[in-house]
Protein backbone atom coordinates (compact mmCIF):
# COMPACT_ATOMS: atom_id res chain seq x y z
CA UNK A 1 0.00 0.00 0.00
CA UNK A 2 1.56 3.31 -0.85
CA UNK A 3 2.04 6.02 1.79
CA UNK A 4 -0.04 9.32 2.19
CA UNK A 5 2.31 12.14 0.94
CA UNK A 6 3.57 14.37 3.70
CA UNK A 7 1.80 17.22 5.45
CA UNK A 8 2.17 20.41 2.90
CA UNK A 9 3.55 21.92 6.43
CA UNK A 10 6.33 19.56 6.60
CA UNK A 11 7.76 21.60 3.47
CA UNK A 12 7.57 24.84 5.35
CA UNK A 13 8.58 24.19 8.90
CA UNK A 14 11.73 26.05 8.50
CA UNK A 15 10.63 28.28 5.59
CA UNK A 16 11.01 32.01 6.88
CA UNK A 17 12.01 34.38 4.01
CA UNK A 18 12.95 37.54 5.45
CA UNK A 19 11.33 41.43 4.16
CA UNK A 20 12.05 42.75 0.89
CA UNK A 21 12.25 46.20 -0.27
CA UNK A 22 12.00 47.45 -3.81
CA UNK A 23 11.27 50.78 -5.40
CA UNK A 24 9.17 52.10 -8.32
CA UNK A 25 9.30 55.98 -9.76
CA UNK A 26 5.77 55.43 -10.88
CA UNK A 27 5.94 56.46 -14.27
CA UNK A 28 2.41 57.23 -15.83
CA UNK A 29 2.80 54.68 -19.03
CA UNK A 30 1.43 51.61 -17.00
CA UNK A 31 -1.47 53.57 -16.11
CA UNK A 32 -1.97 54.70 -19.66
CA UNK A 33 -1.61 51.16 -20.86
CA UNK A 34 -3.71 49.35 -18.71
CA UNK A 35 -6.69 52.43 -19.31
CA UNK A 36 -6.19 51.99 -22.96
CA UNK A 37 -6.76 48.53 -22.57
CA UNK A 38 -9.90 49.17 -20.51
CA UNK A 39 -10.95 52.09 -22.99
CA UNK A 40 -10.92 54.50 -19.88
CA UNK A 41 -9.67 58.30 -20.37
CA UNK A 42 -5.99 57.81 -20.22
CA UNK A 43 -4.79 61.58 -19.55
CA UNK A 44 -2.47 59.90 -16.67
CA UNK A 45 0.33 62.23 -15.73
CA UNK A 46 2.98 63.09 -13.07
CA UNK A 47 1.20 64.06 -9.62
CA UNK A 48 -2.10 62.29 -10.12
CA UNK A 49 -3.18 59.79 -7.70
CA UNK A 50 -3.15 56.18 -8.91
CA UNK A 51 -6.28 54.21 -8.27
CA UNK A 52 -6.87 51.81 -5.88
CA UNK A 53 -5.31 48.10 -6.22
CA UNK A 54 -3.41 49.89 -9.59
CA UNK A 55 -0.16 49.82 -7.72
CA UNK A 56 0.01 46.46 -9.34
CA UNK A 57 1.22 47.70 -12.03
CA UNK A 58 4.37 48.09 -10.55
CA UNK A 59 7.15 46.71 -8.90
CA UNK A 60 7.17 43.71 -11.26
CA UNK A 61 9.27 41.18 -11.64
CA UNK A 62 10.48 39.61 -14.93
CA UNK A 63 12.59 36.19 -14.82
CA UNK A 64 14.41 34.77 -17.28
CA UNK A 65 12.84 32.34 -19.42
CA UNK A 66 14.78 28.94 -18.04
CA UNK A 67 13.28 30.46 -14.42
CA UNK A 68 9.78 29.39 -15.23
CA UNK A 69 7.76 26.00 -15.20
CA UNK A 70 5.81 24.40 -17.84
CA UNK A 71 2.76 26.21 -16.93
CA UNK A 72 4.55 29.56 -17.31
CA UNK A 73 4.66 30.50 -13.51
CA UNK A 74 8.18 31.14 -11.68
CA UNK A 75 9.85 27.94 -10.63
CA UNK A 76 11.53 29.68 -7.50
CA UNK A 77 11.14 32.72 -5.68
CA UNK A 78 11.19 34.68 -2.48
CA UNK A 79 8.08 34.38 -1.03
CA UNK A 80 7.07 30.66 -3.42
CA UNK A 81 6.85 27.89 -0.65
CA UNK A 82 9.07 25.20 -1.35
CA UNK A 83 5.92 22.65 -1.94
CA UNK A 84 6.39 19.97 -4.52
CA UNK A 85 4.56 20.16 -8.02
CA UNK A 86 3.21 23.57 -6.78
CA UNK A 87 -0.30 24.94 -7.67
CA UNK A 88 -0.79 28.08 -6.92
CA UNK A 89 -3.99 30.31 -6.87
CA UNK A 90 -4.72 34.23 -5.98
CA UNK A 91 -7.29 33.85 -3.44
CA UNK A 92 -8.36 37.58 -2.03
CA UNK A 93 -6.76 40.56 -0.13
CA UNK A 94 -7.09 43.59 1.87
CA UNK A 95 -5.71 47.08 1.33
CA UNK A 96 -5.63 49.97 3.81
CA UNK A 97 -5.08 53.54 2.37
CA UNK A 98 -4.25 56.10 4.12
CA UNK A 99 -3.32 58.35 1.12
CA UNK A 100 -3.02 57.58 -2.81
CA UNK A 101 0.42 56.77 -4.55
CA UNK A 102 1.16 59.78 -6.90
CA UNK A 103 2.39 58.79 -10.14
CA UNK A 104 5.71 59.83 -11.06
CA UNK A 105 7.20 60.10 -7.68
CA UNK A 106 9.37 57.58 -6.31
CA UNK A 107 7.39 54.73 -4.01
CA UNK A 108 9.05 52.27 -2.13
CA UNK A 109 7.34 48.95 -1.03
CA UNK A 110 8.12 46.47 1.65
CA UNK A 111 7.18 43.22 1.35
CA UNK A 112 7.16 40.81 3.98
CA UNK A 113 5.61 37.23 4.84
CA UNK A 114 2.44 37.95 6.97
CA UNK A 115 1.19 34.43 8.08
CA UNK A 116 1.25 30.30 6.63
CA UNK A 117 -1.91 29.11 7.36
CA UNK A 118 -2.39 25.20 6.38
CA UNK A 119 -6.00 23.78 5.90
CA UNK A 120 -7.71 21.05 4.69
CA UNK A 121 -10.87 20.81 1.84
CA UNK A 122 -12.19 18.65 -0.38
CA UNK A 123 -9.33 18.31 -2.57
CA UNK A 124 -7.04 17.60 -0.08
CA UNK A 125 -4.32 20.19 1.71
CA UNK A 126 -3.78 23.79 1.22
CA UNK A 127 -1.87 26.34 2.37
CA UNK A 128 -2.75 29.92 2.48
CA UNK A 129 0.25 32.37 2.51
CA UNK A 130 -0.38 36.01 3.09
CA UNK A 131 2.29 38.31 1.83
CA UNK A 132 2.22 41.87 3.28
CA UNK A 133 2.89 44.96 1.46
CA UNK A 134 3.76 47.82 2.65
CA UNK A 135 4.13 51.60 0.08
CA UNK A 136 5.50 54.33 0.82
CA UNK A 137 6.01 57.92 -1.01
CA UNK A 138 8.16 60.73 0.56
CA UNK A 139 9.14 58.49 3.87
CA UNK A 140 4.82 58.51 4.33
CA UNK A 141 3.18 55.10 4.67
CA UNK A 142 0.46 55.66 1.77
CA UNK A 143 -1.02 52.03 2.11
CA UNK A 144 -0.87 48.71 3.00
CA UNK A 145 -2.01 45.66 1.31
CA UNK A 146 -2.29 41.83 2.18
CA UNK A 147 -2.35 39.30 -0.51
CA UNK A 148 -3.91 35.77 0.36
CA UNK A 149 -2.28 32.96 -2.33
CA UNK A 150 -3.58 29.70 -1.95
CA UNK A 151 -1.08 26.67 -2.47
CA UNK A 152 -1.56 22.88 -3.06
CA UNK A 153 0.71 20.27 -4.45
CA UNK A 154 -0.20 18.59 -8.00
CA UNK A 155 -3.37 19.32 -9.89
CA UNK A 156 -6.83 18.88 -8.42
CA UNK A 157 -9.82 18.46 -10.38
CA UNK A 158 -12.29 21.61 -10.71
CA UNK A 159 -15.76 21.54 -11.41
CA UNK A 160 -15.56 23.46 -14.83
CA UNK A 161 -18.81 23.54 -17.08
CA UNK A 162 -17.63 21.65 -20.52
CA UNK A 163 -17.80 24.39 -22.76
CA UNK A 164 -17.58 28.43 -22.56
CA UNK A 165 -21.45 29.90 -23.66
CA UNK A 166 -20.84 32.81 -25.03
CA UNK A 167 -24.52 34.30 -25.64
CA UNK A 168 -26.10 33.71 -22.07
CA UNK A 169 -25.92 36.94 -20.03
CA UNK A 170 -26.53 37.29 -16.15
CA UNK A 171 -29.70 38.66 -14.86
CA UNK A 172 -29.28 40.98 -12.24
CA UNK A 173 -31.22 44.31 -10.72
CA UNK A 174 -29.11 45.84 -8.50
CA UNK A 175 -28.30 49.74 -8.61
CA UNK A 176 -24.74 49.90 -10.00
CA UNK A 177 -23.63 47.98 -13.19
CA UNK A 178 -20.40 47.10 -15.37
CA UNK A 179 -21.18 44.60 -18.06
CA UNK A 180 -17.99 43.01 -19.51
CA UNK A 181 -17.11 40.55 -22.09
CA UNK A 182 -13.54 39.53 -22.08
CA UNK A 183 -11.59 38.56 -25.07
CA UNK A 184 -8.31 37.32 -25.72
CA UNK A 185 -6.71 40.36 -26.83
CA UNK A 186 -7.59 41.49 -23.05
CA UNK A 187 -6.02 39.04 -20.74
CA UNK A 188 -3.12 39.01 -22.93
CA UNK A 189 -2.96 43.01 -22.59
CA UNK A 190 -3.15 42.31 -18.77
CA UNK A 191 -1.00 39.79 -18.64
CA UNK A 192 1.27 41.83 -19.98
CA UNK A 193 1.07 44.69 -17.96
CA UNK A 194 1.44 42.87 -14.62
CA UNK A 195 4.45 40.09 -15.67
CA UNK A 196 1.89 37.27 -15.48
CA UNK A 197 2.62 34.38 -17.82
CA UNK A 198 0.81 31.89 -16.15
CA UNK A 199 -0.09 30.24 -19.84
CA UNK A 200 -4.42 29.38 -18.39
CA UNK A 201 -4.72 33.28 -20.02
CA UNK A 202 -3.41 32.96 -23.30
CA UNK A 203 -2.36 29.34 -24.16
CA UNK A 204 -5.84 28.14 -25.16
CA UNK A 205 -4.75 24.15 -26.14
CA UNK A 206 -2.45 24.35 -22.47
CA UNK A 207 -5.28 25.52 -20.94
CA UNK A 208 -7.68 22.92 -22.09
CA UNK A 209 -5.07 19.79 -22.00
CA UNK A 210 -3.32 20.06 -19.55
CA UNK A 211 -5.38 22.29 -16.87
CA UNK A 212 -9.08 21.04 -17.64
CA UNK A 213 -10.77 24.43 -17.92
CA UNK A 214 -13.28 25.19 -21.14
CA UNK A 215 -11.62 28.11 -22.35
CA UNK A 216 -8.88 30.74 -21.43
CA UNK A 217 -9.28 31.66 -17.69
CA UNK A 218 -10.18 36.01 -16.97
CA UNK A 219 -7.20 37.10 -14.06
CA UNK A 220 -8.88 37.25 -10.13
CA UNK A 221 -7.14 40.46 -10.22
CA UNK A 222 -8.83 42.03 -13.64
CA UNK A 223 -11.81 40.90 -12.17
CA UNK A 224 -10.82 42.62 -8.53
CA UNK A 225 -9.83 45.79 -10.48
CA UNK A 226 -13.59 45.59 -12.56
CA UNK A 227 -15.18 45.89 -9.26
CA UNK A 228 -13.42 48.93 -7.66
CA UNK A 229 -13.45 50.44 -11.42
CA UNK A 230 -17.54 50.24 -11.09
CA UNK A 231 -17.31 51.73 -7.91
CA UNK A 232 -14.81 54.91 -8.88
CA UNK A 233 -17.41 54.83 -11.91
CA UNK A 234 -20.41 56.07 -9.82
CA UNK A 235 -18.42 57.77 -6.99
CA UNK A 236 -15.67 59.21 -8.87
CA UNK A 237 -15.35 62.39 -6.05
CA UNK A 238 -15.22 59.75 -3.06
CA UNK A 239 -11.80 58.28 -1.53
CA UNK A 240 -11.31 54.73 -0.62
CA UNK A 241 -10.07 54.36 2.94
CA UNK A 242 -9.90 50.25 2.72
CA UNK A 243 -11.68 47.43 0.44
CA UNK A 244 -11.43 44.18 0.54
CA UNK A 245 -11.76 40.90 -1.82
CA UNK A 246 -12.36 37.48 -2.61
CA UNK A 247 -12.02 35.32 -5.73
CA UNK A 248 -14.29 32.28 -5.86
CA UNK A 249 -14.98 30.81 -9.12
CA UNK A 250 -13.11 31.38 -12.52
CA UNK A 251 -14.75 33.43 -15.02
CA UNK A 252 -13.80 32.20 -18.74
CA UNK A 253 -12.64 34.18 -21.92
CA UNK A 254 -16.26 35.23 -23.98
CA UNK A 255 -18.31 34.83 -21.08
CA UNK A 256 -20.64 37.52 -20.33
CA UNK A 257 -20.36 39.24 -17.14
CA UNK A 258 -21.37 41.92 -15.09
CA UNK A 259 -19.65 43.53 -12.08
CA UNK A 260 -22.36 44.72 -9.71
CA UNK A 261 -23.04 47.10 -6.88
CA UNK A 262 -24.87 47.84 -3.94
CA UNK A 263 -24.04 51.23 -1.94
CA UNK A 264 -24.96 52.41 1.64
CA UNK A 265 -23.72 55.58 3.40
CA UNK A 266 -19.92 54.59 3.61
CA UNK A 267 -19.49 51.30 1.85
CA UNK A 268 -20.41 49.33 -1.01
CA UNK A 269 -20.77 45.35 -1.75
CA UNK A 270 -19.62 44.58 -5.15
CA UNK A 271 -19.57 41.35 -7.01
CA UNK A 272 -18.89 39.81 -10.63
CA UNK A 273 -21.75 37.58 -11.99
CA UNK A 274 -22.57 35.37 -15.00
CA UNK A 275 -25.30 33.64 -15.93
CA UNK A 276 -23.63 30.37 -14.09
CA UNK A 277 -22.94 31.81 -10.60
CA UNK A 278 -23.92 34.78 -8.99
CA UNK A 279 -20.36 35.35 -6.96
CA UNK A 280 -17.50 34.67 -8.60
CA UNK A 281 -15.72 37.23 -6.75
CA UNK A 282 -16.79 39.69 -4.47
CA UNK A 283 -15.61 43.59 -2.69
CA UNK A 284 -16.68 45.44 -0.32
CA UNK A 285 -15.26 49.15 -0.44
CA UNK A 286 -15.10 51.53 2.56
CA UNK A 287 -15.36 55.35 1.76
CA UNK A 288 -13.95 58.37 3.77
Amino acid sequence: MQSPPPPLTSYVESWTPGPVTDEDPLPAGPVAALSAARDLPAAAKAGDPLPPLWQWLYFLDWPAGRELGTDGHPLNGHFLPPIPHRQRMWAGGRCEITEPLRLGEPAERISSLSSVTPKHGRTGGMLFVTERREFRQHGRTCLVEEQDIVYRSGRSEGQHPAGVDESASPDTDVPWQLPLRPDPALLFRFSALTANAHRIHYDTPYCQGEEGYPGLVVHGPLLALLMLELAHRHAPERQVTSLSYRLRRPVFAGEHLVACGTPSDRHVELLIATHREAWHATAEVTFA
